[in-house]
């Protein structure tokens, strides 16, 4: 597969998971805290599952596809060794912590959510939202050849 229509899909789906979750933590979470009403939250939470979660596996897939075009594979990773490599290993380990935020959620926090436990369901949210936005920042390197230290 061409490397731009590999960007293209990568493109649109960090549109849809960085555009979702910006939506969450500036129209739907205030909202949620206002009126203290998880049901909005998992309302929310719900319909964009459906969209959110494909977006995600299609920017793990065309990320990973695209790194080995760059000639970056598994075995280089997390070395820190040159510009795109680098980008490429903070992009995996906030993806990590991504996973790790959404563990965190889906079997400790959502099962258990109530008003009184709504801050920490908006620090996840927030956590994931901020990350999004770094490993979009993250992925503009490589035009410009990728983030030396």
């Amino acid at each position: 597969m061409s490397h731009h229509l590999l960007l293209i899909i990568h493109l649109l789906g960090a549109s849809i998971w960085v555009g979702g979750h910006l939506i969450l933590a500036v129209t739907i979470l205030p909202e949620v805290l206002k009126k203290k009403d998880v049901e909005i939250l998992l309302d929310f939470e719900r319909k964009y599952e459906k969209i959110g979660i494909p977006a995600l596996l299609l920017m793990v897939i065309s990320g990973v596809w695209m790194s080995y075009q760059f000639g970056i594979g598994f075995s280089n990773w997390f070395h820190f060794s040159n510009p795109i490599e680098t980008v490429i290993s903070l992009k995996l380990i906030l993806l990590l912590i991504t996973v790790l935020f959404a563990i965190s959620a889906n079997f400790f926090v959502i099962p258990k959510l109530t008003a009184k436990t709504l801050p920490l369901m908006a620090f996840h949210i927030l956590s994931v939202t901020v990350i999004g936005v770094l490993m979009l920042l993250l992925g503009s390197f490589v035009r410009y050849g990728g983030l030396s230290f």
